[in-house]
């Protein structure tokens, strides 16, 4: 049975949701330019996003294997960092954690998700098309002339 439980600053398993992060976006690796975000990320540094953000584990017999961070913005609620392991991926477990960030919207009367995904990730495009998503702008990383990332936003009812 999986989990899904709220982690603040003093959840103290960072290195753990790091290697979670990590193995999760590896496949990124040599596929997009730049690299992604997640190689920056520390055990201190989640532990503040945790802080100023709202924070989701997945755990399943007390191994992590999922997350996602939210972050209330003015007309929307951005999600950044949905992580699932490997193992688990295809499970159902993402679209729960998406429910959860429904939810969030709603709780903060925010009327949509939105997300970045990269341009090069066909497959996560589509994935987020089939949960609700639709693309709403393209975007270009600093120093880079060509479109490297997409937004997608998901109204919530």
């Amino acid at each position: 049975m999986i989990d899904i439980t709220g982690i603040g600053e003093d959840f103290g398993r960072w290195d753990e949701l790091l290697a979670l992060i990590l193995s999760s976006f590896a496949y990124m690796d040599g596929v997009i330019d730049p690299l992604s975000s997640a190689h920056r990320l520390t055990p201190a540094s989640l532990a503040r996003k945790a802080r100023d953000e709202i924070a989701f584990a997945a755990i399943e017999d007390g191994r992590l294997v999922g997350c996602i961070f939210m972050k209330p913005e003015p007309r929307c609620l951005y999600l950044g960092k949905l992580a699932i392991a490997p193992t688990h991926q295809g499970k159902g477990i993402g679209r729960r954690l998406l429910e959860i960030a429904e939810n969030t919207a709603r709780e903060n009367g925010l009327p949509a998700l939105r997300l970045e995904t990269r341009i090069e990730l066909a497959g996560n495009h589509a994935t987020f098309v089939k949960w609700g998503f639709t693309k709403t702008a393209e975007n270009s990383h600093p120093g880079f002339a060509r479109v490297t990332s997409i937004e997608m936003q998901k109204r919530i009812t």
